[in-house]
């Protein structure tokens, strides 16, 4: 009976990993959809968001179930709880990618984001792709020092975020406020989006070694 458990303890784990992999699509596809004006890329987008809302729905399902088949102890518990927290985190993921993409499709046939802004929404979405890739690496490997590393991959998102809004308010701008604001919001759903992998992250230190990221000390600094 124990067997079982940690087999479905590992599935689980498992299907965390392929949401966080399946938000990494989503973000690059609605990224791609958004500088293209493709709006049969923007549906795809939509749907594959769809399709994490759905993994979300059964992670969160057998995360009940695991938690009143048995006691689970000290371990499987922080297992259990911390696959429950992670789902919204995930979910989120997927949701504010969609944003991206619903954010195409109401504009299409014209495009969103205008030249000066392009470079750095292109450079946004890249850096979206790659903080979600490494959450979903650090997730798969329990490693709690690759986990801590999604801080600095935030602070580049962090940093394109600024750019963006200094060229949404640079005094040579001349899109208008509408294109201005859909700007900003687009600025904000990436940054989100970073924000929810860094807590990915962030939780899969406490997963692997029962302390918060706050608490953990990477094993280089536990000398004198």
């Amino acid at each position: 009976m124990r067997t079982r458990y940690h087999e479905n303890l590992q599935e689980l784990a498992e299907l965390l990993h392929a949401m966080c992999l399946r938000d990494r699509d989503v973000v690059a596809a609605a990224t791609e959809a958004l500088l293209s004006a493709d709006l049969l890329g923007s549906e795809s987008a939509i749907d594959l968001g769809r399709e994490v809302e759905i993994m979300h729905q059964e992670a969160e399902r057998e995360s009940v179930r695991l938690l009143t088949l048995q006691s689970p102890v000290a371990g499987e518990l922080r297992q259990v709880v911390t696959a429950i927290q992670l789902t919204g985190n995930l979910k989120r993921m997927a949701a504010l990618a969609t944003h991206i993409a619903a954010a195409a499709r109401r504009r299409h046939p014209e495009f969103v984001v205008p030249e000066p802004a392009r470079p750095v929404i292109a450079a946004l979405g890249a850096a979206a792709v790659s903080i979600a890739g490494s959450a979903a690496a650090a997730l798969a490997s329990g490693d709690p020092g690759a986990a801590a590393g999604l801080d600095q991959q935030d602070d580049q998102v962090d940093h394109l975020h600024e750019r963006l809004l200094a060229t949404v308010l640079h005094p040579d701008w001349s899109y208008g406020i509408t294109t201005a604001v859909d700007i900003t919001l687009l600025g904000r759903y990436y940054e989100r989006f970073a924000d929810n992998a860094v807590e990915v992250g962030r939780r899969t230190i406490f997963l692997t070694t029962g302390e918060t990221a706050d608490q953990w000390i990477p094993p280089d600094r536990t000398g004198p």
